[in-house]
C-alpha cells in the first residue's frame, strides 16, 4: 500500500520552540516556528513555584471585575443603612 502524496502537511524535524520565560528548544512540527506560553523549564508542576500567568491582562481584569462588585455591594450596604435610618428618624 503506497501513501498518498500531497495530502500530509510538510514535517519540520528542527522546529524551535520560544516560551515566554526566554527558553527554547526543538522538536519535530508541521510548524517552523513555535511561541509557547508555559514549558518544561517554568510550569509550577516541575519548578515547585506558583506562578501566575497574566494572558492578556486577564488577571488585572479579574481583578478589576471583583473590586467593582465590592464597591457595588458596599453602596448597596451604604443605601440600606441609611433608609433603615431614615425609618427610624420618621418613626421617632
Amino acid at each position: 500500500m503506497a501513501v498518498k502524496s500531497k495530502i500530509h502537511p510538510k514535517w519540520y524535524p528542527e522546529a524551535r520552540v520560544h516560551c515566554a520565560c526566554g527558553n527554547s528548544f526543538v522538536t519535530g512540527s508541521t510548524l517552523p516556528e513555535i511561541s509557547v506560553e508555559i514549558c518544561a523549564a517554568c510550569h509550577p508542576l516541575f519548578t515547585g513555584q506558583q506562578k501566575l500567568v497574566d494572558t492578556a491582562g486577564r488577571v488585572d481584569k479579574f481583578n478589576q471585575r471583583s473590586a467593582a462588585a465590592r464597591q457595588k455591594q458596599e453602596e448597596a450596604a451604604a443605601r440600606k443603612a441609611a433608609r433603615e435610618a431614615k425609618k427610624a428618624a420618621a418613626g421617632l
